[in-house]
Protein backbone atom coordinates (compact mmCIF):
# COMPACT_ATOMS: atom_id res chain seq x y z
CA UNK A 1 0.00 0.00 0.00
CA UNK A 2 1.16 3.38 -0.88
CA UNK A 3 1.46 6.44 1.06
CA UNK A 4 -1.02 8.19 -0.62
CA UNK A 5 -3.36 5.39 -0.17
CA UNK A 6 -3.20 5.48 3.14
CA UNK A 7 -3.80 9.44 3.30
CA UNK A 8 -7.33 8.67 4.80
CA UNK A 9 -6.13 7.00 7.81
CA UNK A 10 -2.98 9.25 8.41
CA UNK A 11 -1.92 10.02 11.96
CA UNK A 12 0.66 12.14 13.05
CA UNK A 13 1.89 9.50 15.34
CA UNK A 14 3.25 7.38 12.53
CA UNK A 15 6.38 9.86 12.86
CA UNK A 16 7.18 8.94 16.45
CA UNK A 17 7.51 11.71 19.31
CA UNK A 18 9.80 14.22 20.65
CA UNK A 19 10.06 15.86 24.18
CA UNK A 20 9.97 18.93 24.40
CA UNK A 21 11.85 20.50 27.69
CA UNK A 22 12.03 17.20 29.26
CA UNK A 23 8.39 17.58 30.23
CA UNK A 24 5.96 17.66 26.75
CA UNK A 25 5.83 15.45 24.65
CA UNK A 26 4.24 15.54 21.16
CA UNK A 27 4.34 13.81 17.81
CA UNK A 28 6.87 14.93 15.24
CA UNK A 29 4.22 16.01 13.03
CA UNK A 30 2.38 19.33 14.40
CA UNK A 31 0.25 21.79 12.07
CA UNK A 32 1.52 25.15 11.70
CA UNK A 33 -1.86 27.91 11.25
CA UNK A 34 -0.74 30.69 9.98
CA UNK A 35 -2.36 29.39 6.31
CA UNK A 36 -5.84 29.83 7.86
CA UNK A 37 -6.32 33.35 7.28
CA UNK A 38 -7.42 34.56 3.65
CA UNK A 39 -4.43 36.07 1.29
CA UNK A 40 -1.42 37.57 2.32
CA UNK A 41 -2.27 35.56 6.23
CA UNK A 42 -4.41 38.74 6.16
CA UNK A 43 -7.97 39.04 7.06
CA UNK A 44 -10.57 36.35 7.27
CA UNK A 45 -10.35 32.84 5.32
CA UNK A 46 -12.52 32.11 1.87
CA UNK A 47 -14.49 29.46 3.78
CA UNK A 48 -14.08 29.79 8.13
CA UNK A 49 -16.19 26.33 8.33
CA UNK A 50 -13.48 23.95 6.55
CA UNK A 51 -10.50 26.33 8.29
CA UNK A 52 -12.51 25.02 11.56
CA UNK A 53 -13.02 21.77 10.34
CA UNK A 54 -9.51 21.60 9.46
CA UNK A 55 -8.16 22.01 12.93
CA UNK A 56 -10.43 19.21 14.37
CA UNK A 57 -9.46 16.89 11.87
CA UNK A 58 -5.91 18.00 12.79
CA UNK A 59 -6.22 16.77 16.60
CA UNK A 60 -8.43 14.21 15.69
CA UNK A 61 -5.59 12.56 13.60
CA UNK A 62 -3.15 13.02 16.11
CA UNK A 63 -1.74 16.66 16.18
CA UNK A 64 -0.53 17.80 19.33
CA UNK A 65 1.50 20.80 18.75
CA UNK A 66 -0.51 24.15 16.70
CA UNK A 67 2.12 26.80 16.12
CA UNK A 68 0.64 30.00 15.60
CA UNK A 69 1.10 33.84 16.06
CA UNK A 70 -1.33 36.70 16.84
CA UNK A 71 -0.23 39.02 13.83
CA UNK A 72 -1.80 35.53 11.57
CA UNK A 73 -4.66 37.31 10.46
CA UNK A 74 -4.26 39.34 12.74
CA UNK A 75 -6.22 37.06 15.35
CA UNK A 76 -8.10 35.30 12.81
CA UNK A 77 -5.73 32.58 13.53
CA UNK A 78 -6.06 32.18 17.07
CA UNK A 79 -9.95 33.11 16.78
CA UNK A 80 -10.07 30.09 14.64
CA UNK A 81 -8.13 28.32 16.82
CA UNK A 82 -10.61 29.14 19.93
CA UNK A 83 -13.97 28.37 17.80
CA UNK A 84 -12.41 25.00 16.61
CA UNK A 85 -10.40 23.36 19.79
CA UNK A 86 -11.99 25.14 22.91
CA UNK A 87 -11.56 23.54 25.58
CA UNK A 88 -8.37 21.80 24.08
CA UNK A 89 -7.26 18.66 24.24
CA UNK A 90 -5.33 18.14 27.90
CA UNK A 91 -1.95 17.01 25.59
CA UNK A 92 -2.31 19.64 22.73
CA UNK A 93 0.71 22.25 22.75
CA UNK A 94 -0.56 25.61 21.39
CA UNK A 95 2.86 27.38 20.44
CA UNK A 96 3.04 31.32 19.62
CA UNK A 97 5.76 33.81 17.92
CA UNK A 98 6.78 37.06 19.96
CA UNK A 99 8.11 40.01 18.36
CA UNK A 100 6.67 40.81 14.65
CA UNK A 101 3.57 42.83 14.09
CA UNK A 102 1.69 43.77 11.14
CA UNK A 103 1.03 47.20 9.50
CA UNK A 104 -2.36 48.25 7.96
CA UNK A 105 -0.21 47.63 4.66
CA UNK A 106 -0.15 44.11 5.30
CA UNK A 107 3.99 44.48 5.95
CA UNK A 108 5.55 42.39 8.50
CA UNK A 109 6.67 44.75 11.18
CA UNK A 110 9.34 44.18 14.45
CA UNK A 111 8.04 44.68 17.72
CA UNK A 112 10.88 44.07 19.87
CA UNK A 113 10.81 46.70 22.50
CA UNK A 114 10.44 44.55 25.87
CA UNK A 115 6.56 46.67 26.36
CA UNK A 116 5.95 45.23 22.95
CA UNK A 117 6.38 41.59 23.82
CA UNK A 118 4.76 42.19 27.03
CA UNK A 119 1.76 43.74 25.93
CA UNK A 120 1.53 41.22 22.80
CA UNK A 121 2.13 38.22 24.98
CA UNK A 122 -0.90 38.98 27.40
CA UNK A 123 -3.19 40.33 24.41
CA UNK A 124 -2.73 36.60 23.00
CA UNK A 125 -3.26 34.55 26.12
CA UNK A 126 -6.43 36.34 26.26
CA UNK A 127 -6.81 35.54 22.80
CA UNK A 128 -6.35 32.15 23.44
CA UNK A 129 -7.97 31.66 26.77
CA UNK A 130 -4.88 30.37 28.08
CA UNK A 131 -3.17 31.18 31.74
CA UNK A 132 0.03 30.61 30.45
CA UNK A 133 1.79 29.67 27.35
CA UNK A 134 3.70 26.06 26.93
CA UNK A 135 6.32 27.48 24.32
CA UNK A 136 6.79 30.81 23.04
CA UNK A 137 9.36 31.68 20.33
CA UNK A 138 10.79 35.03 20.47
CA UNK A 139 11.35 35.62 16.75
CA UNK A 140 14.40 37.89 15.74
CA UNK A 141 13.32 40.41 13.19
CA UNK A 142 16.02 41.84 10.25
CA UNK A 143 16.54 45.93 11.02
CA UNK A 144 15.40 45.44 14.62
CA UNK A 145 16.27 48.89 16.63
CA UNK A 146 16.43 46.67 19.91
CA UNK A 147 19.46 44.60 21.08
CA UNK A 148 18.88 41.27 20.80
CA UNK A 149 19.56 40.23 24.72
CA UNK A 150 17.42 43.26 25.76
CA UNK A 151 14.38 41.71 23.62
CA UNK A 152 15.54 38.20 24.53
CA UNK A 153 15.31 39.46 28.66
CA UNK A 154 11.86 40.34 28.29
CA UNK A 155 11.14 37.39 26.90
CA UNK A 156 12.66 35.88 30.47
CA UNK A 157 11.00 37.79 32.70
CA UNK A 158 7.69 36.94 31.10
CA UNK A 159 8.86 33.31 31.65
CA UNK A 160 9.67 33.93 35.33
CA UNK A 161 6.47 35.68 35.87
CA UNK A 162 4.77 32.41 34.81
CA UNK A 163 3.75 33.38 31.30
CA UNK A 164 5.70 31.12 29.81
CA UNK A 165 6.79 27.35 30.37
CA UNK A 166 9.30 27.36 27.73
CA UNK A 167 11.41 29.69 25.42
CA UNK A 168 12.18 28.76 21.94
CA UNK A 169 13.86 31.40 19.34
CA UNK A 170 12.87 32.08 15.51
CA UNK A 171 14.63 33.25 12.59
CA UNK A 172 18.20 33.52 14.73
CA UNK A 173 21.62 32.60 13.71
CA UNK A 174 23.97 30.41 15.17
CA UNK A 175 25.38 33.05 17.17
CA UNK A 176 22.41 34.21 18.66
CA UNK A 177 21.45 31.08 19.54
CA UNK A 178 24.57 30.68 21.62
CA UNK A 179 24.00 34.06 23.23
CA UNK A 180 20.22 32.91 24.19
CA UNK A 181 21.67 30.00 25.99
CA UNK A 182 23.85 31.57 27.99
CA UNK A 183 20.77 33.45 29.07
CA UNK A 184 18.11 30.90 29.79
CA UNK A 185 17.27 27.14 28.55
CA UNK A 186 16.10 27.25 24.99
CA UNK A 187 13.92 24.27 23.72
CA UNK A 188 13.37 24.86 20.42
CA UNK A 189 14.71 26.96 16.94
CA UNK A 190 12.02 27.70 14.20
CA UNK A 191 14.32 28.73 11.21
CA UNK A 192 13.85 28.87 7.48
CA UNK A 193 14.74 25.13 6.20
CA UNK A 194 13.61 22.54 4.08
CA UNK A 195 14.83 20.46 0.77
CA UNK A 196 15.54 23.45 -1.37
CA UNK A 197 16.95 25.91 0.95
CA UNK A 198 19.24 24.74 3.76
CA UNK A 199 21.34 27.93 4.60
CA UNK A 200 20.58 26.63 8.04
CA UNK A 201 22.75 23.51 7.97
CA UNK A 202 25.07 24.50 11.01
CA UNK A 203 21.70 25.23 13.42
CA UNK A 204 19.72 21.89 12.74
CA UNK A 205 23.16 20.00 13.15
CA UNK A 206 23.69 22.76 16.69
CA UNK A 207 19.90 21.54 17.71
CA UNK A 208 20.86 17.95 16.84
CA UNK A 209 23.75 18.23 19.45
CA UNK A 210 21.82 20.16 21.93
CA UNK A 211 18.75 18.24 22.04
CA UNK A 212 16.77 21.28 21.07
CA UNK A 213 13.95 20.65 18.54
CA UNK A 214 14.01 22.35 15.23
CA UNK A 215 10.63 23.42 13.82
CA UNK A 216 11.54 24.46 9.97
CA UNK A 217 8.93 26.96 8.30
CA UNK A 218 8.00 26.59 5.11
CA UNK A 219 9.05 22.98 4.74
CA UNK A 220 7.39 22.44 1.69
CA UNK A 221 8.43 25.31 -0.53
CA UNK A 222 10.42 22.81 -2.95
CA UNK A 223 9.81 24.90 -5.58
CA UNK A 224 11.26 23.71 -8.59
CA UNK A 225 12.11 20.62 -6.99
CA UNK A 226 8.65 19.30 -6.99
CA UNK A 227 8.84 19.10 -11.23
CA UNK A 228 9.49 15.59 -12.84
CA UNK A 229 13.28 14.48 -13.93
CA UNK A 230 15.13 15.23 -10.57
CA UNK A 231 15.66 13.30 -7.42
CA UNK A 232 12.44 14.43 -5.75
CA UNK A 233 10.14 12.93 -8.20
CA UNK A 234 12.38 10.15 -8.88
CA UNK A 235 11.95 9.02 -4.68
CA UNK A 236 8.25 9.81 -4.72
CA UNK A 237 7.18 7.56 -7.60
CA UNK A 238 8.93 5.22 -5.76
CA UNK A 239 6.94 5.31 -2.99
CA UNK A 240 3.69 6.28 -5.01
CA UNK A 241 4.06 9.76 -2.82
CA UNK A 242 3.83 13.37 -3.96
CA UNK A 243 7.26 15.51 -3.80
CA UNK A 244 5.77 16.77 -1.07
CA UNK A 245 5.52 13.83 1.28
CA UNK A 246 8.88 13.01 0.11
CA UNK A 247 9.91 16.55 1.42
CA UNK A 248 8.62 15.63 4.53
CA UNK A 249 9.95 12.39 5.05
CA UNK A 250 13.57 14.18 4.06
CA UNK A 251 13.59 16.52 7.16
CA UNK A 252 12.06 13.91 9.26
CA UNK A 253 15.32 11.91 8.32
CA UNK A 254 17.48 14.73 8.41
CA UNK A 255 17.16 14.84 12.68
CA UNK A 256 15.22 13.54 15.13
CA UNK A 257 14.84 16.95 16.91
CA UNK A 258 13.32 17.88 13.51
CA UNK A 259 9.40 18.97 14.63
CA UNK A 260 7.29 19.47 11.43
CA UNK A 261 4.37 22.10 11.20
CA UNK A 262 3.24 22.00 7.69
CA UNK A 263 -0.01 24.45 7.65
CA UNK A 264 -2.95 23.62 4.95
CA UNK A 265 -6.59 25.43 4.90
CA UNK A 266 -7.48 22.03 2.86
CA UNK A 267 -8.42 18.40 4.22
CA UNK A 268 -6.78 16.94 1.60
CA UNK A 269 -3.33 18.13 1.76
CA UNK A 270 -3.62 17.77 5.73
CA UNK A 271 -4.15 14.19 5.32
CA UNK A 272 -1.18 14.38 2.86
CA UNK A 273 0.89 15.79 4.95
CA UNK A 274 -0.01 13.42 8.02
CA UNK A 275 0.80 10.27 5.89
CA UNK A 276 4.40 11.63 4.96
CA UNK A 277 5.41 10.27 8.42
CA UNK A 278 4.45 6.75 7.59
CA UNK A 279 7.23 7.04 4.18
CA UNK A 280 10.18 5.11 5.67
CA UNK A 281 13.33 6.40 3.04
CA UNK A 282 16.40 4.45 2.21
CA UNK A 283 19.82 5.07 2.87
CA UNK A 284 20.16 5.29 -1.06
CA UNK A 285 17.29 7.96 -1.57
CA UNK A 286 18.07 10.27 1.86
CA UNK A 287 21.81 10.13 -0.08
CA UNK A 288 20.01 11.24 -3.66
CA UNK A 289 18.02 14.09 -1.93
CA UNK A 290 20.87 15.44 0.87
CA UNK A 291 22.62 15.75 -3.36
CA UNK A 292 19.91 18.28 -4.48
CA UNK A 293 21.68 21.38 -4.92
CA UNK A 294 20.33 24.07 -2.42
CA UNK A 295 18.65 27.35 -3.89
CA UNK A 296 19.49 30.43 -2.44
CA UNK A 297 17.13 31.76 0.58
CA UNK A 298 14.67 33.55 -0.82
CA UNK A 299 13.86 35.48 2.53
CA UNK A 300 17.55 36.57 2.59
Amino acid sequence: MTALDTNTNANAATAGTFTLGGDLTVNRIGYGAMRLPGPDIWGEPENPDTARAVLQQAVAAGVNLIDTAWFYGPYVADRLIVEALYPYPADLVLVTKLGGARGEDKSWTPALRPEQLRAACEDELRALRLDRFDLVHFRAMDHADVPFAESLGAMVDLQRAGKIRHLGLSNITLAQLREAQAMAPIVSVQNLYNLAYREGENIVDACTRDSIAFMPFFPLAIGQLGRGGGPLTTVAAAHGASPGQIALAWLLARSPEMLLIPGTSSLAHLAENLAAGAIHLTDAEITALDAVPAMRNPLA
